[in-house]
């Protein structure tokens, strides 16, 4: 499958900035069952100062805004064409070691409503079938609904308010299989959705290492593992770690944000 996408972030400062750097993780690298065909990142009153890979192996470009600019568009658009790998995305490419997805961070600390969703999880030797049952008590202890949690929500205060967002069981899920003793990690990227092109946002799971098969995905918000709709672009330890945007700025008491994303399926002439 070749899924297109456009996401555009429009920045409106008021007033000017006088400086700002931002950190973007927006573009997505081969991968199993998953092929980029071509994508690029086009900037409006900002440049490139620096790209490189970080210790997760997800591309970064860092940018600095236009002194004194009011507005600041970032670009992606690109197609990559994937396939149904069942979730399983292997071993991937990345400089850290395994112990390092198995320490708590402090948006996936476990705590006591952690261990009691854990408590419900049923012994036994298969791990894959654990974790896809944990994927269900996570899908089933929160709600997805918008307005109760934001970025800085905590596993723990996400069990506790009862609802959440994509964002949310993955952290749920991930500090969950860390008490276990699975590794595992936060994704960031895109869905192709059946019923609309235009999106509000992008969307996040989490992976965990099984062995004998390395990294598989799950999707807690739609319970089920990746597919040939989603498109992988980051990985980190939670949110924070793979966050398509993150910065500071200087010198700008007021500022909106507008998003526009569209995904669909490009179709192949033959």
């Amino acid at each position: 499958m070749r899924i297109a996408i456009e996401h555009t972030t429009h920045y409106h400062f008021s007033p000017g900035i006088q400086n700002g750097l931002q950190r973007l993780r927006l573009t997505p690298r081969n991968s199993q069952g998953q092929s980029v065909i071509e994508w690029a990142v086009h900037f409006e009153g900002a440049r490139v100062q620096l790209e490189y890979d970080d210790h997760n192996a997800n591309r970064v470009t860092l940018i600095s805004f236009e002194p004194g600019t009011r507005e600041v568009s970032i670009r992606c658009e690109g197609v990559v064409e994937t396939s149904d790998q069942s979730g399983i995305v292997g071993r991937t490419a990345g400089y850290l070691p395994r112990w390092h997805f198995l320490e708590p961070t402090p948006l996936t600390q476990v705590g006591p409503k952690v261990r009691a969703l854990v408590a419900r999880l049923a012994p036994g030797a298969d791990m894959l079938a654990r974790l896809h049952a944990l994927s269900d008590l996570v899908a089933d202890a929160v709600t997805y609904e918008l307005g109760h949690t934001d970025a800085a929500s905590t596993a723990e205060a996400v069990l506790a308010a009862g609802h959440g967002v994509c964002q949310d069981h993955a952290h749920v899920f991930i500090a969950a299989a860390r008490a276990i003793g699975v590794p595992a990690r936060y994704v960031s990227g895109y869905l192709l959705m059946d019923d609309r092109i235009d999106q509000d946002a992008g969307h996040a799971w989490a992976e965990a290492e099984v062995e004998g098969l390395g990294w598989v995905g799950f999707d807690i918000s739609n319970r089920i593992c990746p597919d040939a709709r989603y498109v992988r672009v980051a990985s980190g330890a939670d949110y924070r770690d793979a966050a398509p945007v993150t910065g500071i700025r200087v010198g700008s008491s007021d500022e909106t944000m507008h998003v526009r994303l569209a995904v669909q399926q490009q179709r192949v002439e033959q």
